[in-house]
């Protein structure tokens, strides 16, 4: 039986290369989507009197700047703008890098919202398992 979220991984219980817990990813999700959502209204504008039909990309437009932050940043940063504010970072549970593959799926089921609300005994969302990686405390 796992005492803590990581033993079974052999991380710490606390501290440096620790899970990051289930607050720093929820505020690390929170700056990211913010950021995005300042992005694409600087760049496309937003027109609050639009109706949802007639909004066309501006209605998308954050959640397209969130994925390309996200597929941007965790190969080059270690993590998204977000993670790297709060302290984490995204490493393969092997150790290598993370390659340019991974991020684009875990960006694609990370959207899909499911699989990173669903979390394994060591606070792995589906997303993260499915690429074997581990968001991590830097």
């Amino acid at each position: 039986m796992n005492t803590y979220p990581g033993e079974r991984l052999g991380l710490p219980e606390s501290g440096t290369g620790s899970i990051a817990r289930p607050g720093r990813r929820i505020g690390a999700l929170l700056i990211d989507y913010a950021a995005a959502t300042i992005i694409a209204t600087g760049f496309l504008g937003y027109d609050q009197f639009a109706l949802p039909t007639e909004a066309g990309l501006t209605q998308f437009a954050p959640m397209l700047v969130f994925a390309v932050l996200q597929i941007l940043f965790i190969p080059t940063a270690g993590g998204s703008p977000g993670h790297r504010i709060l302290g984490m970072r995204l490493v393969r549970r092997d150790g290598g890098w993370i390659g340019l593959w991974r991020p684009v799926v875990r960006t694609l089921l990370l959207i899909v919202v499911v699989p990173a609300v669903i979390w394994d005994s060591d606070q792995r969302g589906l997303h993260d398992k499915a690429i074997g990686t581990i968001l991590i405390r830097a």
